[in-house]
């Protein structure tokens, strides 16, 4: 008796082909059935997924930290991560955290603000790391 659809009959027809080959190739074919996607399509989902445009900008803070800032102070404390307008600034010691928090914290703010704007780093959090 024959299959009573085209859906049973291509499936009893792909176990026959695979007991025929040796090798069930469904997977595989049903891959290729697939139809691609245009790139466009594609890109955006994927740029989010990985983050680019967050690592980007830190790249850019890191590039920017290291040109504008004084070397003694780069040489102790580095941006870890930037986060809803607010930068995280890892410091070697207690006292270069207290040394850059006291002394030198307004002067860095007003350099980044002016390399990025201040609607991008509203705020600094240095911390022992």
């Amino acid at each position: 008796m024959p299959p009573k659809n085209n859906y049973s009959a291509a499936r009893a027809r792909g176990k026959i082909l695979a007991q025929w080959r040796g090798v069930d190739y469904a997977p595989l074919e049903k891959a290729r059935a697939t139809p691609a996607r245009l790139p466009g399509d594609v890109l955006p989902a994927l740029m989010k997924e990985l983050r680019l445009d967050a690592r980007q900008a830190e790249a850019e803070v890191v590039k920017v930290w290291n040109d504008q800032i004084d070397s003694t102070i780069t040489a102790h404390a580095q941006p870890a991560n930037l986060h809803k307008g607010t930068l995280f600034v890892n410091v070697d010691s207690s006292v270069w955290l207290s040394e850059i928090v006291r002394y030198r914290r307004k002067e860095i703010i007003e350099r980044l603000q002016n390399s990025f704007g201040k609607s991008v780093i509203q705020k600094i959090s240095f911390r022992i790391g």
